[in-house]
């Protein structure tokens, strides 16, 4: 320590030596000081004022001296240590009277390492409560600042304690519409039953610190009993020392208002549904691009007997019942799917979905929700339903009108069936195109297959632990002779029907091997057709590229549906215990979609199930299903098997999923799949 960084010390003596002792004395302890001689007790105010310093010493001072110079530390200097230093030992009683009188401790000159020793003390414990002065005062200075940003901010912005609102600035009063203060209000009873799960979900989350800068969809009830759709941010925040979370409604800038409002007026359209010139641009734009992935479906919703509707409560309450199931339809959609108004009083939604068994469990849903749904319309409860007509649309050169008009046709025949049903389109299904779409990619698959024309890409699984778990699923590419990516929804369907899967999943195996010996992920989830998984020849098969690719195999997982587990329980109970036996892990995906899952855990060798994207895509808004994924959830925990939730696509979900016990989850919401491989083996 040098000079300028000395510890300023004011020594009042009437003799300089002790000045010197001292100086001397705490250098040889490591402690350099610089000392200031007062011979006066008259001087000490000014020193006090003047130096700033961390430590006074008074030499054997008289009582009314003490307490004079203890004044005039109190007054001018608050905190900065006083030491007697007397001429020789004092007694227990001596030294009890000084610091009574407001010495921190008695010192001499005589005993040098216990005056090094009360020193050092003395000016730690100084120091100590300096910093904590210090900290506290920049707290308060930044508490104060946040309660003016909390009043001033334009966001309307709520603090959370317990599920309790303990503070709200006047924009979100005046979001609500609110005159009376929420202040200890259940933050539940301001929204929509629909969202309490993921708003709990989210809440935890953050309390925790496992929530990141995700943007909730709530659904709020305002003061007039109206519900507005809310995007709302959490963050963790404290509030008199207290933990909180903190939501936060992202006020948009008055240009932006102004704009939406007018794109609102122009389009006369609900809840900034499209209109019909608009939808129609959209779809063809859309379908003009490859599905990153599942399948699409175009899905026509009609609601039943809306002229009889019509005539019972008028024409202007008729579209208020129209906005509210267009409304409904628009909250169990993807964020990024497509949907508005078809015209007349039809609803039109693209969807883009896993696959069919998907499409289905959406159409139910949404049936059921829309016949639950009571409506206050003009003083009356007016419930409703609707027909749902539903046109799969084909992966290669899809004909818009086609499409349309297939979804058309489905809507009619559900409404004469009598409604409240949704109808598929089986055209393509019954066509003579299938044969030659089929010859042509049995042509393609065998070339690529030939060719090396395969490519694996990976998609991450997320922990909702807050960790990485360094955990993938494998998903595969075909390349054309033109160097052009070509999705599974294009070939897997022909590659099944035509005897090609296990050719395709040896590849993929065969690739993952290569890349887990290469690069060594934590886990690679890996899937397996249900020929492979009936293949006697398999093992053998794995046993030989296991050992010329020196992958470790507990890097793999290896993955069968449920529906192929269920249908060919003891062939697939063979091969997963032939897997465990070689270290692999293995896993059920589209967990939770038959009659009875939870048997198969008992009867399988398992270490993951990955909860199906049905019951995944439909959690937010139904309680009932939350339940019955809750208990699989809790049925595999008992086994020690861990759950991974499938095809997650929203922040909403993602809370609820964590609130439930789900400790896994992939889907586009996490990533989507990224090259890994650019030649296979």
């Amino acid at each position: 320590m040098t000079e300028a960084t000395a510890v300023p010390l004011i020594v009042l003596s009437t003799a300089r030596d002790a000045v010197e002792a001292i100086n001397s004395t705490l250098r040889r302890a490591g402690q350099p000081v610089h000392c200031t001689w007062l011979p006066a007790l008259r001087d000490l105010g000014d020193a006090l004022t003047q130096l700033n310093p961390q430590m006074l010493l008074q030499s054997a001072p008289m009582p009314d001296e003490l307490e004079a110079a203890v004044r005039l530390r109190d007054k001018l200097a608050p905190g900065v240590p006083l030491l007697v230093l007397a001429a020789a030992p004092l007694d227990e009683a001596q030294m009890a009277d000084a610091m009574l009188r407001g010495a921190h401790d008695v010192v001499t000159l005589a005993q040098p390492q216990r005056l090094q020793a009360v020193v050092q003390r003395e000016l730690q414990a100084y120091r100590t409560a300096r910093a904590l002065e210090a900290t506290l005062k920049t707290a308060n200075v930044a508490r104060s600042q946040l309660e003016t940003v909390l009043q001033r901010s334009n966001d309307a912005i709520a603090q959370v304690q317990e599920g309790i609102v303990i503070e709200a600035n006047p924009a979100w009063h005046e979001l609500y519409g609110l005159v009376e203060g929420v202040v200890g209000q259940p933050v539940m009873d301001l929204f929509d039953e629909s969202t309490h799960a993921a708003l709990r979900g989210a809440l935890a989350a953050c309390q925790q610190g496992r929530w990141s800068d995700h943007a909730l969809r709530a659904n709020a009830l305002l003061s007039d009993g109206t519900v507005l759709p809310l995007g709302i941010t959490l963050a963790l925040g404290e509030h008199e020392g207290e933990p909180c979370v903190r939501l936060v409604v992202p006020s948009r800038p008055r240009e932006q208002l102004a704009a939406a409002a007018a794109a609102l007026t122009a389009r006369a359209e609900p809840g900034a549904l499209l209109q019909r010139a608009e939808l129609l641009r959209a779809l063809a734009e859309r379908l003009a691009k490859p599905s990153p992935g599942g399948m699409r479906c175009a899905a026509l919703l009609r609601i039943d007997k809306f002229a009889t509707l019509e005539r019972e409560v008028g024409a202007s309450a008729s579209e208020e019942v129209l906005d509210e199931v267009a409304r409904l339809l628009k909250e169990s959609l993807h964020p990024k799917e497509l949907v508005g108004r078809f015209g007349g009083t039809r609803l039109l939604a693209l969807l883009e979905r896993g696959n069919e068994q998907d499409i289905n469990a959406w159409s139910e849903r949404l049936l059921s929700r829309v016949q639950r749904h009571a409506m206050r319309i003009n003083d009356k409860t007016v419930s409703v339903t609707c027909t749902i007509g539903l046109s799969v649309i084909p992966p290669a050169e899809p004909q818009l009108d086609a499409v349309l008009a297939d979804a058309l046709e489905s809507a009619r025949k559900g409404a004469s069936r009598g409604g409240n049903q949704s109808v598929g389109s089986t055209r393509a299904d019954n066509d003579s195109r299938v044969m030659s779409y089929d010859a042509v990619w049995v042509k393609h698959i065998k070339a690529a297959l030939m060719e090396n024309r395969f490519r694996l890409v990976q998609q991450p699984i997320a922990s909702l632990q807050g960790d990485d778990p360094g955990m993938f699923d494998v998903l595969v590419r075909m390349i054309d002779p033109q160097g052009r990516e070509v999705l599974p929804s294009e070939f897997m369907a022909a590659a099944a029907r035509n005897d090609l899967m296990k050719n395709i999943d040896r590849w993929v195996v065969g690739a993952s091997l290569s890349y887990a010996a290469q690069k060594k992920p934590e886990c690679l989830f890996v899937r397996l057709s249900r020929d492979t998984a009936r293949d006697d020849s398999f093992i053998d098969w794995l046993d030989n590229h296991l050992k010329s690719s020196r992958a470790e195999p507990r890097r793999l997982c290896f993955q069968v549906t449920e529906e192929t587990g269920a249908a060919h329980i003891g062939e697939v109970k063979n091969l997963a215990t032939e897997l465990r036996r070689r270290k692999f892990r293995c896993a059920l995906e589209g967990f939770g979609g038959g009659r009875n899952s939870g048997a198969l855990l008992e009867t399988m060798p398992l270490d993951f199930v990955k909860i199906h994207g049905t019951l995944v895509q439909g959690l937010t808004g139904d309680p009932q299903l939350q339940q019955r994924v809750r208990l699989l959830v809790e049925a595999a925990g008992k086994l020690r098997i861990q759950t991974v939730a499938e095809r997650v696509e929203d922040a909403n979900t993602m809370a609820v999923l964590w609130q439930i016990g789900v400790q896994y989850i992939q889907g586009y919401f996490v990533n989507q799949p990224e090259a890994v491989v650019l030649s296979a083996r």
